[in-house]
């Protein structure tokens, strides 16, 4: 499944459990020469009525609390797989639970994430060339959101890696967000985001968009709601309520489409 361009192999949770999928297992799925080749792994268990259970894990077979367009594609799945009807229902994740609409045959859904605080200064982190500030914060994961002034002229990867693991971005490092209006604005803020776990650069990040929006929201620059382009191309939308610092009633829309079914002979990729 896509969302935006950010990709995961989903699995029925049904037919498998997360106790099956080690490390090693994660990453020879994800590969993307030697396996399907996915930003992450999603395993969908059905839960309570009403509620579907999100397990995620990195490209690099780590475990991710939450994912936002992971999430997006979960909840349009789960009622492609009917584990739940149409309309709202429940994600449970690792980091809450997620409330989800997703509607029959729509390749869209929002989700609604916990209150979270917003994102600040981090401590020990300067701008460098090109760079107005930095904020960190909690959506899901850690997220570092940079505003930059050019979009394309940012070392992603070069300084993507070295923010990735900077102290100042915590003790399990944080996920990278570059962002900045569009050259003709009105129209959507362009972000690319270094991901932790992939260690790379993405094609789009669901919670590094929601703290962005909130970032930018909080310092004046932008008025919730808000719309983002990613490198993926379709947009992501962020609408929240700011009440001092915090923001509740977080949703974020956006594109969870599925691309194909398959069966992965991963027999060899098991020894």
């Amino acid at each position: 499944m896509t969302g935006s361009g950010n990709d995961f192999v989903v699995l029925d949770g049904r037919a498998t459990t997360p106790e099956r999928w080690a490390p090693s297992r994660v990453r020879a799925i994800c590969d993307r020469r030697n396996g399907i080749g996915a930003d992450g792994l999603v395993i969908l268990t059905p839960g309570t009525p009403g509620a579907v259970r999100m397990s995620y894990w990195n490209s690099d077979g780590s475990h991710g609390a939450m994912c936002g367009n992971a999430a997006l594609c979960s909840g349009r799945l789960s009622v492609e797989l009917e584990m739940v009807p149409p309309g709202e229902f429940s994600l449970l994740t690792d980091a809450g639970l997620v409330r989800v609409i997703s509607l029959a045959h729509a390749d869209l859904a929002e989700i609604n994430l916990p209150d979270v605080e917003l994102p600040r200064e981090p401590p020990g982190l300067e701008p460098s060339t090109g760079e107005y500030w930095l904020s960190l914060g909690a959506v899901g994961v850690p997220h570092l959101v940079v505003r930059v002034d050019d979009i394309e002229s940012i070392d992603v990867l070069g300084r993507g890696r070295f923010l990735r693991s900077h102290p100042g971005a915590g003790p399990v490092g944080a996920n990278v967000n570059f962002v900045c209006p569009q050259p003709d604005p009105p129209g959507p803020w362009l972000i690319r985001t270094f991901e932790r776990g992939v260690e790379g650069e993405t094609l789009a990040c669901g919670t590094g968009t929601v703290a962005a929006a909130l970032a930018l929201a909080a310092r004046g620059e932008g008025t919730l709601p808000m719309s983002f382009r990613s490198r993926g191309g379709p947009e992501l939308r962020v609408r929240a309520e700011l009440e001092g610092s915090r923001a509740t009633e977080i949703w974020l829309g956006g594109e969870g489409r599925l691309l194909f079914r398959g069966v992965w002979e991963g027999k060899a990729a098991e020894k």
